[in-house]
């Protein structure tokens, strides 16, 4: 049935956006962070990756969660002389979350699960629409 392959889509799409959000939140909770020692790495941002996958049951392609990749970007760093991961010449490394970008994404992934939301809704109506029709 074509209602329930559309549910089953658009409910994987709802699950692939959570998991971008919650990293994404976990992201923005550590932006501020900092290495803890001279010569440590401070937190490094991380990045959902999707992938297409064929659901042989449903013979539907479903969006899922790829990986979840850390950021290769440069590290930025603050002069903080008195701060214990401070090297010899006072600077902090400082974690290569970039706020701006993160509340970016953070919009995209609410957009996108809220399209998947209102397919859900489109599709349940039809369905209920269709049920009637048959009464």
């Amino acid at each position: 049935m074509d209602i329930e392959k559309a549910m089953m889509v658009s409910a994987a799409g709802l699950r692939a956006q959570s998991v971008r959000m919650r990293i994404i939140a976990e992201n923005m909770a550590n932006a501020d962070s900092t290495a803890l020692r001279p010569g440590d790495d401070p937190y490094r941002r991380k990045v959902v990756t999707f992938k297409n996958t064929l659901d042989d049951q449903m013979g539907v392609n479903k969006v899922g969660v790829h990986k979840i990749d850390e950021d290769k970007s440069a590290f930025g760093s603050r002069y903080e002389p008195g701060h214990p991961a401070a090297d010899a010449s006072g600077y902090v490394a400082t974690t290569n979350v970039k706020g701006l970008v993160e509340a970016i994404d953070m919009q995209q992934a609410q957009r996108s699960y809220k399209a998947n939301l209102n397919t859900m809704d489109s599709t349940k109506r039809m369905a209920v629409a269709t049920v009637e029709l048959l009464r």
